[in-house]
C-alpha cells in the first residue's frame, strides 16, 4: 500500500536483523510497504542492487552518481554509460543526481555537467530522474529548465514554495521524507500543503532522516508510513488515502513516457 520511493538498501543498519536485508524488507511489508526504490550513489552500486532486485519482485533500483562523490567518480557517469546500465528492467530511474553546494563546492562545474548527463540519459531511456538539491536550488531549477527535463522527482524536499512550483511546472513530482514530521518543520508543512496531491510522493531516504517518533535513530523502509501520517495531517486526509494517492502517483511516474 505504501511505496518507499527513495531508500538506500545497501546502507541500512541491519544489526537488528542479524545482517539479513530480506528480514528488514519483510518487516516493511508487514506494515504495508508494497514497493521499494533503492537508490544508487555510485555507478558501481548497480552490481549489488541488481542482485537485491532480482531476489525481490517489489524492489527496483536506480543508476547514478550522487553530487557529493569525487569528480573522478562523476566523470565515469557518461551519458552513454548511464544509458547502457539503465536498460535493465528493474532500473526504474536515473540518479540520485543533482547539485549539493552544502557539502561540496570543490566540483561545482563537474556536478552541473554530471547532472545534465543524467537528465539526458533519462530522456533517452524514458525513465525518471531522481534529483538531490542542497544549497543549490536556483542552479538546480535552471538546469532542469535548460535541459527541458519533464520527468523526475525532487527528492527529500526541504525548499520553499517557489522552488516547488518551479519543478512542478516542469512536470516533476515532489517527494517528502521524515523531515516533514519534525516539530520544527512547520514551514515545510506549509509548503507541502500547496503541492497538488497528484504530484506528491513519500520516501524514507533511509538510513537517514528517520521520522517522528524515531527521529535520531537509524531509518529504514518500515518507517515510511510515518511520513504518510505526517502528510495525512497536512492534507486532512486519512492515512489510507495518502497511501493510495502516493502509490498511484509513483505508478504514474514510472509509466510516464
Amino acid at each position: 500500500m505504501f511505496v518507499d520511493t527513495h531508500c538506500h538498501l545497501t546502507m541500512l543498519d541491519l544489526t537488528p536483523y542479524d545482517g539479513n536485508l530480506d528480514r528488514a524488507l519483510q518487516q516493511a511489508r508487514d506494515v504495508g510497504v508494497s514497493k521499494f526504490m533503492s537508490i544508487s550513489v555510485n555507478l558501481d552500486d548497480h552490481i549489488e542492487l541488481s542482485k537485491i532486485a532480482s531476489r525481490h519482485e517489489d524492489v527496483g533500483y536506480t543508476i547514478g552518481v550522487h553530487p557529493c562523490e569525487d569528480a573522478s567518480v562523476m566523470a565515469r557517469a557518461t551519458t552513454e554509460r548511464l544509458i547502457e546500465l539503465a536498460q535493465a528492467e528493474k532500473v526504474w530511474a536515473l540518479g540520485e543526481t543533482g547539485l549539493d553546494y552544502f557539502h561540496s563546492t570543490d566540483f561545482v562545474q563537474e556536478q552541473k555537467a554530471c547532472f545534465a548527463r543524467h537528465i539526458n540519459a533519462s530522456q533517452a531511456v524514458k525513465k525518471p530522474v531522481v534529483v538531490h538539491t542542497r544549497s543549490a536550488k536556483h542552479d538546480t531549477v535552471d538546469i532542469i529548465r535548460a535541459e527541458k527535463s519533464t520527468h523526475g522527482i525532487l527528492h527529500c524536499f526541504t525548499e520553499d514554495w517557489e522552488t516547488a512550483k518551479a519543478v512542478l511546472d516542469c512536470g516533476y513530482y515532489v517527494s517528502f521524507s521524515g523531515i516533514v514530521s519534525f516539530k520544527n518543520a512547520q514551514d515545510l508543512r506549509d509548503v507541502a500543503k500547496q503541492v497538488p496531491l497528484d504530484r506528491v510522493l513519500i520516501e524514507t531516504d533511509s538510513p537517514y532522516l528517520a521520522p517522528v517518533p524515531y527521529r535520531g535513530k537509524s531509518n529504514e523502509p518500515k518507517y515510511v508510513p510515518y511520513v504518510a501520517k505526517a502528510l495525512s495531517e497536512v492534507y486532512d486526509k486519512s492515512l489510507e488515502e495518502i497511501a493510495l494517492i502516493t502509490m498511484t502517483n509513483f505508478e504514474n511516474l514510472l509509466n510516464q513516457k
